[in-house]
């Protein structure tokens, strides 16, 4: 292994501010165990959402996972979606990417209204061939995985070659990356202030309910609402039955993670994972002068491996093969915790107690996802996934899809549509009298042609709340599916409750696009 450096790539990009600990008792509405990126999440959530917070670390706050994470902000479960379909069944199986999808929403929602600079970026995302050995097999699998993921309406498209690499793969849009630190680092300094408070160095000592508190030492935290954003959770105030057996059906395995430095331009700035198992990933950290490419796998059981130094060794052989000049400067290792059925527990241990874990490689997605939950239970408000990722629960669901629909303005859903897949990627994929939503270098547009195959090129965008309008082929309109609005192939309205048409793109930003 040519690294000498063990620590993570992200300690010296970013590392988080100094909080106190505990020093008094005091009373807050919410107190949330644990401060990595989905704690800090939760609190700055509940805080917006009118509560008065205390984050508590037992360290350093993105000391722990999240610091150890390659931050892949991905939609795609490690499950495949056909196996979640068969799994799940297929209403289920899209409500999980769309739980996903919903997180990565609310992380770019977050950056652009607080306008913190970590480096988000929109990037593709791929599943390709085995790193290690390529078959005709491989590539058959893809052309499935691509087919039946693209029939739910995902972005999902099988290319016979992916950047760089050369592998057949399905590539997915709306995937991301940034830098998690820098991240989080914005996320503790909002919490932290005007009765909320962020504390390190201060582990907590018992959970104890009537009334509800947090013990950290010689102090009392009063509250009303516990979340447990630990990797593993605490037992809490959980009956000690209930907690153990909690804990044992979650499963913690290794990963490890190489940053290697390499020429400006010689990797593709997407995630890309495969199909071994366990699966390798990797993704792009542009620099000016230069690029880093940080590629993981090797993953197994925690404390299961005798010899885990010749992992990373492992790593560092498979990368020379697509990128042999590449100069590992980093090698260190992660945990992800798995759960029984491949999705994680989210919801209530007991009353006013919230816990969130068993992530497996969607780290912080899901947690996101479950920053969002716990929002909303400690608020009293109904969410989507509530019965789907719930502790408690069983194989299948019944009647979760239901609930979907009768939760439809939830402010994922009327947004949906901007992740559920481009129906091309050019306007000379419009026919003349039909109209399509078309990724055009990045901007989402509706394109419609007229009967003399006169090109309209407008913004999806519904004006009244925001959602994704749909070409309606009876009619030639597009219509918006949240609340009814219709436009006229041009863009004029037709019927409310929007009160302006769709933007226009003018002949120089479709020419400046095209």
């Amino acid at each position: 292994m040519s690294a000498t450096d063990s620590s993570s790539y992200w300690g010296p990009h970013g590392a988080t501010a100094v909080f106190p600990a505990v020093e008094a008792d005091l009373f807050v509405d919410a107190v949330v165990i644990g401060g990595g990126m989905t704690g800090a999440t939760t609190a700055y959530l509940l805080k917006k959402a009118g509560l008065t917070v205390a984050l508590v670390e037992r360290d350093r706050c993105g000391h722990g996972d999240t610091g150890h994470t390659s931050a892949h902000l991905t939609a795609i479960t490690d499950g495949r979606f056909p196996e979640l379909v068969r799994s799940f069944g297929r209403d289920h199986a899209e409500a999980i990417w769309d739980a996903g999808f919903a997180a990565i929403a609310e992380i770019a929602r977050i950056v652009e209204e607080e306008h913190i600079d970590c480096d988000f970026t929109w990037v593709p995302g791929y599943l390709t061939e085995r790193f290690d050995a390529t078959d005709e097999r491989g590539a058959a699998e893809l052309q499935d995985i691509a087919e039946v993921t693209a029939q739910s309406g995902f972005d999902a498209a099988f290319v016979p070659a992916v950047p760089t690499l050369e592998l057949a793969g399905v590539r997915f849009d709306g995937q991301a990356r940034f830098n998690p630190i820098t991240y989080l680092s914005a996320l503790l300094q909002l919490v932290a202030g005007n009765g909320s408070h962020v504390f390190e160095q201060s582990p907590v000592d018992a959970v104890t309910d009537d009334p509800l508190t947090v013990k950290v030492g010689a102090h009392t935290i009063s509250t009303s609402f516990v979340v447990v954003a630990t990797h593993v959770p605490i037992i809490g105030k959980t009956n000690v039955l209930k907690a153990t057996l909690l804990q044992t059906d979650l499963y913690p395995y290794s990963s490890y993670v190489l940053a290697a430095r390499i020429e400006k331009g010689a990797w593709p700035d997407a995630l890309i994972w495969d199909l071994s198992e366990p699966y390798h990933y990797v993704r792009l950290e542009p620099h000016s002068a230069h690029d880093v490419v940080i590629f993981g796998g090797e993953d197994h059981k925690t404390g299961q491996v005798k010899d885990t130094a010749e992992r990373p060794d492992r790593l560092e052989s498979l990368l020379h093969r697509f990128l042999p000049e590449a100069v590992v400067t980093r090698a260190w290792s992660g945990q992800v915790i798995e759960t029984r059925d491949g999705i994680p527990y989210i919801g209530e241990t007991s009353p006013r107690q919230f816990v969130i874990t068993g992530f497996g490689g969607n780290g912080i997605t899901f947690g996101t996802l479950g920053a969002l939950m716990a929002r909303d239970a400690a608020m009293g408000s109904p969410n989507p996934w509530a019965a789907l990722f719930d502790v408690g629960r069983t194989r299948v669901v019944q009647g979760l899809w239901d609930y979907l629909k009768e939760n439809k303005d939830y402010p994922y859903y009327m947004i949906r549509d901007r992740f559920a897949g481009a129906q091309g990627r050019s306007l000379r994929a419009v026919p003349a009298g039909e109209g399509r939503i078309i990724d055009l270098r990045g901007d989402r547009v509706a394109a419609s042609r007229d009967a003399k195959g006169r090109l309209s090129v407008l913004s999806p965008v519904c004006p009244h709340m925001g959602c994704m309008v749909a070409w309606n082929t009876a009619e030639s309109t597009w219509d918006c599916p949240c609340h009814g609005s219709r436009f006229s192939a041009t863009g004029d309205v037709m019927s409310g409750p929007a009160e302006q048409g769709l933007s226009v793109y003018s002949r120089r930003d479709v020419e400046e696009r095209s």
